[in-house]
């Protein structure tokens, strides 16, 4: 047997156009004064996340959905046939990770300039809401992007872990911060729960705490509290 050695590959990137969705609600009036931007989770469609939020749209207020640009379907091959099987979207998974983020927070910063930058510069104020998955995304457009935004809503999800609260990052200190989580939630459990507001508390951030009875969902019945207890409001 001959000696051969498997040479390693060598991982390239290259950039590339991509046409993203994004769906809207609410904001038919001369300029928005309020712009909610709702951050889907893990599995999810903004046409049918936006849904969820339509209580908060008025001819004053704009509700904007971003699609995550990572589709794939819900089920295997061997559940359904493709056309029936059901599609959900991820904002990334751990493979390319770094490439993924930048990607993202690129396309949402793109995406405030098209529907947000106008308003800003008149006067709007801009709050982000990130659910589940989504809680990571929001996060890490508000402390990497450039978009100016006036509010940070988790629900349903943490501050992503690499992030340094010791040393920053400024945003976050700037910005008025809302954790929502329901009772039930299986993905965040009270200790996780104790623990991120020790390690919010050790570094002097404030932010509100919101709990509802239910799970890991959108519940309208937050929403009284949510805009009561600071919403970015003209």
């Amino acid at each position: 047997m001959s000696d051969f050695r498997l040479q390693a590959p060598h991982a390239h990137h290259l950039r590339v156009q991509r046409t993203a969705r994004y769906y809207t609600l609410g904001g038919s009036g001369a300029a928005p004064r309020t712009i909610w931007f709702v951050i889907h989770g893990y599995g999810q469609l903004a046409g049918e996340f936006v849904r969820f939020f339509s209580d908060l749209a008025n001819d004053d207020t704009l509700v904007v959905a971003p699609e995550a640009m990572n589709r794939f379907y819900l089920v295997n091959p061997d559940k359904a046939p493709a056309r029936d099987r059901p599609v959900g979207a991820t904002w990334m998974t751990r493979e390319d990770r770094d490439s993924e983020i930048a990607d993202y927070v690129e396309y949402l910063d793109a995406l405030f300039d098209e529907v947000a930058a106008d308003a800003v510069r008149d006067g709007a104020l801009v709050n982000v809401i990130g659910f589940s998955q989504g809680t990571a995304t929001a996060t890490r457009w508000v402390t990497h992007g450039r978009s100016s935004l006036h509010r940070l809503v988790l629900w349903g999800g943490l501050i992503p872990p690499e992030t340094n609260l010791a040393r920053g990052p400024e945003a976050l200190r700037h910005l008025p911060l809302t954790l929502v989580l329901g009772s039930r939630d299986h993905y965040v459990s009270e200790v996780m729960l104790a623990t991120e507001q020790a390690r919010l508390d050790a570094a002097r951030i404030p932010y509100d705490l919101i709990r509802f009875d239910g799970g890991h969902v959108i519940t309208r019945a937050a929403f009284g509290q949510l805009i009561g207890s600071g919403a970015a409001t003209d």
